[in-house]
């Protein structure tokens, strides 16, 4: 008790000072390590080789003298720097990160510009990586500042293509295209051309044509990717940029063209004995795409399993583990195992969630970026003005005025879009809950013998029994569900039926379907929060759209409102 007081009478950083001794010698002890002592004198060369070697929990002690050593800044920026590099090479992203964050407190301390910016793109690839896009986009941005400021080329286009990444990730394809594009241009004039660095750039902005179905696009660049990669032997880029166009042929439904570059791709993986995960993990999963289309269920669940062979459990960030798993359920409910199905099914959906919550902490991320960008961009321009001779002030002023008065303009229309999307939203949940009501009634009658439908024409009022019924059991979300196929459903051919929908429910047949699956698709949001939580392209399949542009289109036209925004508002009234 006595040692206590005394030492809560020592000065607090002589008291800190011995608290971590104290810890550290103990660690030492608990943990058979080398005692603090004995590391004193200790080269950084030394310590960074014992911190390779142990647990991140045995690290500890070796980091506390790396950071103890006097006057070496420049020693310990490299060493933290070696470290981390060796962890990102065996890809333990995680420890690199933690490794790479500590090098760049060095490098900042010890202000080594430009070495600080490659840090920054090191810690922003592991994070990528390791699927942290939030933390990867701040340490891009870091290395991008830096790299502008010293009119470092190859450090901005490093920087710009793991933002075009993360950008394509966040599905902001136009704006990565546009970052893509401007970063081919600068590696025209740099050290990069032709080189790994060029093929990866053309590899990124193939991804993005492709995401935006420009089939053309991607060809052309491939095919320029495919004949950079040759004469350098960089396989990768080969394995991907043929990937890349086997997907093409399968999205033009050419299944042979698409296997033919798919299989070219597979026999540079086995004959260089190439392991990158990511490339094995694309290629596998466009061969049990093809597969799955040809209704070679099995085969393609085996390229699946290869796929899950790879997987670790940090790897279950990466999107295109979601595609397989929803790609999984759909081939074991084609072979008919419904407990398989429902297992991968249930994996997608946790996965998804998961997703959706990083993105909308990464988009804020960079909507934040973007508006900061365009409010320096005014700034600048005032600046400019502010700086101009005495007679331009009037000019200064009003170019001024015409900017704030456009950004207050843009302000009210986003205000006014918001209050109307309020409005609509509004409207729309007292009509649902209206059509609830009603729905409740027409069944309780219906069940009661009250409700009848009044009309002569006993064929007619048949099938409009048989639509009725069709309708309850909610046929209207199959995909395959078209005019003939419900009109084998209720008993007559596509003609009646169309002129008995055009009548009596007083609309087209694509209408009568469409109003029936968005209705079924507003109710449902509104309910069932798990459903909520889907993609839109997944929520769009699950009510028999074969696109989410197709469901989308059809969403606005019917609500005014995109899907996206009245999912959010939903889950804001909880």
């Amino acid at each position: 008790m006595i040692f206590f007081k005394r030492l809560l009478s020592i000065p607090l950083f002589f008291s800190i000072g011995l608290s971590i001794f104290l810890t550290t010698a103990m660690f030492a002890q608990k943990n058979n390590v080398p005692v603090f002592d004995s590391l004193v004198g200790r080269s950084s060369k030394e310590l960074g080789e014992f911190i390779k070697k142990s647990t991140p929990e045995d690290a500890k002690i070796y980091e506390i003298a790396l950071s103890n050593l006097k006057n070496q800044d420049s020693a310990r920026t490299n060493e933290y720097y070696y470290i981390a590099l060796s962890f990102y090479k065996t890809e333990n992203y995680e420890r690199s990160a933690y490794y790479f964050s500590h090098a760049a407190k060095a490098a900042k301390k010890a202000n080594y510009d430009l070495f600080l910016c490659a840090i920054y793109l090191k810690l922003g690839n592991s994070y990528l990586k390791d699927w942290k896009n939030q933390k990867a986009l701040d340490s891009y941005y870091k290395a991008l500042e830096i790299a502008q400021k010293n009119g470092n080329v190859e450090y901005e286009i490093v920087a710009n293509s793991g933002i075009t990444m993360i950008r394509r990730r966040m599905k902001q394809l136009d704006k990565a295209l546009e970052v893509c594009k401007h970063s081919l241009k600068l590696a025209e004039n740099s050290s990069f051309k032709n080189g790994k660095n060029h093929v990866n750039l053309i590899t990124i902005i193939s991804e993005i044509y492709l995401d935006q179905k420009k089939y053309d696009s991607v060809l052309h660049y491939t095919e320029i990717g495919i004949k950079l990669s040759k004469p350098i032997g960089y396989h990768i880029g080969s394995i991907d940029l043929n990937t890349k166009k086997g997907a093409v042929f399968f999205y033009k439904n050419d299944l042979p063209k698409a296997f033919e570059y798919l299989h070219l791709a597979e026999d540079i993986v086995l004959t260089h004995k190439i392991k990158q995960k990511k490339s094995i993990m694309n290629l596998h999963y466009f061969l049990a795409r093809c597969y799955y289309k040809q209704e070679a269920y099995r085969k393609a669940i085996a390229s699946l399993d290869s796929i899950l062979n790879l997987l670790e459990e940090k790897d279950s960030r990466n999107d295109r583990v979601l595609d397989a798993y929803r790609l999984l359920a759909v081939c074991y409910e084609a072979i008919g195992n419904e407990r398989e199905s429902k297992y991968w099914l249930n994996k997608h959906t946790i996965l998804q969630a998961q997703f959706q919550d990083e993105k909308d902490k990464t988009v804020n991320k960079i909507y934040n970026k973007d508006t900061q960008e365009l409010g320096e961009t005014i700034r600048e321009t005032i600046r400019e003005l502010e700086n101009r001779q005495q007679k331009d002030v009037k000019y200064s002023i009003i170019v001024v005025l015409i900017l704030l008065i456009s950004l207050i303009m843009i302000g009210g229309l986003f205000y006014r879009k918001q209050k109307m999307n309020k409005t609509i939203f509004d409207d729309l949940m007292d009509k649902i809950s209206n059509l609830e009501s009603k729905r409740r009634t027409e069944t309780m009658d219906s069940k009661d013998g009250v409700k009848e439908i009044i009309i002569d024409d006993e064929k007619i009022n048949n099938v409009l029994k048989r639509l009725n019924r069709l309708e309850d059991q909610e046929y209207f979300l199959k995909s395959d569900c078209s005019l003939s196929t419900m009109a084998k459903k209720v008993k007559t051919n596509t003609t009646y039926l169309s002129k008995i929908i055009k009548i009596h429910k007083e609309k087209s047949f694509n209408d009568y379907i469409n109003d029936l699956r968005i209705e079924y698709a507003l109710k449902r949001l509104k309910n069932d929060k798990k459903f909520r939580s889907f993609s839109i392209k997944s929520i769009a399949s699950e009510i028999g759209y074969k696109s989410d542009n197709s469901f989308t289109k059809h969403f606005k036209s019917k609500t005014g409102l995109n899907p996206s925004y009245y999912i959010k508002k939903n889950e804001n009234l909880g």
